[in-house]
């Protein structure tokens, strides 16, 4: 039997107050909390509550032929938490009838797989925690912010421990092919792919109550054909969609909600297809072949690509400078700065700067709280200055004058990553040759986790002289740049002999 697999994104951003460049150093409170709260409010009222009551409905009237998955992103989340806590209590529901499953992705829903490795770990087990926390559930399937796919990506997926990944259908990679199978990685064959139909998901997505569509209105029955339509031989249609779909794109005037019940029914009621959970897809079906992916491919727009949010001189200078930070942040531990640099990750924030709209663009137009993409680009930039200064205070950087020392401590706090990636073994040979001076420099600028790691593995006899040399000195920019050059040549020999 074929099957159906219905998934839903649930994500709203943290959207910044007006910031202006006059607040730079002395406001440090960045969200719009108002918009934030009143958005959150009327859309969980007008779509996130109904139609979790409308599918916890047919999981009651269908316990076994019915089920649904969902991403909900970190912001989310935390703002369900906030403004919205009934809202968490209805997906907790949902989540007790077995029907559904809760996938992971990005917590911040960010483009960080795009960019930064580590952090993209850090923020896909950080939202696996939190689902695991509030539903009870350990997430089996990711899911990429904007369905965010490459034959890179998936390899970091795959590393990660992750057997189903979802992703766009986008024609230009599948040529003649079908989306409505299961796909494999390009190399790490246990990473199964699903594809989303993006014809069938945007009939309800996009163009359901749009009135000059030729196929308007769009009726249960209509619909139904159109799926049996399918090639016999393709196994899974994946209709995958936002979730503000039901009742906020499209308003329950329109009759989004009775669609969707009736649909429902209909299909279990026919008998030709099943629903299926994502990761239950790949358990039951084979993969028909590998997926070649070298560039990445998103759901948005027509090119089904990155351009919605990096695609023009705006997006890439603030994106380039939200990353640039990222070496610093390894030793950030003022957990207001870390929080405050999920939410600038944010995806939203770039797409607010694009300035090319199509169709689907209009929206993503209708939660942006900006004029124009110009003054989204400007109002960011103004906030991340103010978030620098605080980082630079934060790990010490505030001394510091010439760009020149700037960069050196920059490339410094990149470069000491390394450490962290040694294997016990190397640990404690790097602890045991390094200088004593030239560790005390490090220590400074080290984690803290990282410095309970040296401290826990260094001999006995060398910690107290550690102990006594940090006592009697104090340290310099110039000292962390002299300091390294030794360590990185003892670093590199380390490694280069463990091989």
């Amino acid at each position: 039997m074929r099957a159906v697999c219905f998934y839903f994104q649930v994500h709203q951003p943290y959207r910044l107050k007006k910031y202006r460049f006059f607040n730079i150093g002395n406001d440090h409170y960045y969200d719009d909390e108002y918009l934030n709260r009143s958005i959150m409010e009327r859309v969980a009222d007008q779509s996130y509550l109904p139609m979790n009551q409308l599918l916890l409905n047919l999981i009651k009237n269908y316990p076994v032929d019915f089920k649904v998955s969902f991403s909900i992103s970190g912001m989310a989340l935390e703002q369900f938490e906030q403004y919205s806590p009934q809202v968490i209590e209805s997906f907790k529901k949902l989540a007790q009838t077995g029907n559904v499953e809760f996938l992971t992705e990005t917590y911040a829903h960010s483009l960080v797989a795009l960019k930064d490795k580590k952090e993209f770990k850090r923020q896909v087990q950080q939202h696996s925690e939190k689902i695991e926390q509030l539903f009870g559930v350990k997430p089996l399937t990711f899911r990429n912010t904007e369905l965010i796919y490459s034959d890179e990506i998936g390899e970091a997926v795959n590393d990660m421990g992750f057997e189903t990944m979802l992703t766009e259908g986008a024609k230009h990679i599948l040529g003649w092919k079908s989306p409505n199978y299961v796909y494999e990685h390009a190399e790490h064959s246990k990473l199964k792919l699903l594809l989303k139909n993006y014809s069938l998901s945007d009939d309800i997505a996009f163009r359901f109550s749009t009135q000059d569509w030729s196929e308007w209105p769009l009726t249960t029955e209509k619909y139904l054909t159109w799926l049996k339509e399918v090639n016999a031989k393709d196994e899974v249609v994946n209709l995958f969609m936002d979730y503000e779909t039901f009742g906020e794109h499209q308003w329950a005037e329109t009759g989004i909600f009775d669609f969707m019940r009736i649909l429902a029914s209909k299909i279990i009621e026919d008998g030709e297809f099943t629903f299926l959970k994502p990761s239950e897809v790949t358990k039951q079906g084979q993969s028909v072949g590998k997926l070649h992916v070298p560039n990445p491919i998103s759901w948005a727009d027509e090119e089904r690509d990155v351009s919605a949010w990096l695609g023009n001189e705006m997006q890439d200078e603030a994106f380039g400078k939200l990353y640039a930070l990222a070496p610093q942040m390894l030793y950030c531990e003022n957990e207001y700065l870390k929080r405050d640099w999920l939410k600038l990750q944010t995806s939203d924030h770039f797409y607010y700067m694009c300035t090319k709209w199509y169709a689907d663009g209009d929206v993503h137009k209708y939660f942006n709280p900006y004029p124009s993409p110009y003054e989204a680009f400007i109002n960011y930039m103004n906030v991340l200055a103010d978030f620098q200064i605080r980082l630079d205070e934060e790990i010490n950087l505030k001394s510091i004058d010439g760009s020149e020392e700037r960069k050196i401590l920059e490339e410094s706090l990149a470069d000491m990553s390394i450490i962290n990636e040694l294997s016990l073994t190397k640990f404690r040979l790097f602890l045991k040759e390094i200088r004593i001076k030239d560790l005390y420099v490090l220590y400074a600028f080290m984690s803290e986790d990282l410095k309970k790691w040296t401290t826990e593995t260094m001999q006995r006899k060398k910690l107290k002289e550690f102990q006594l040399f940090t006592n009697e000195n104090q340290h310099t920019l110039k000292d962390l740049n002299n300091a390294w050059i030794p360590v990185s040549k003892l670093l590199k020999k380390i490694i280069l002999e463990a091989k």
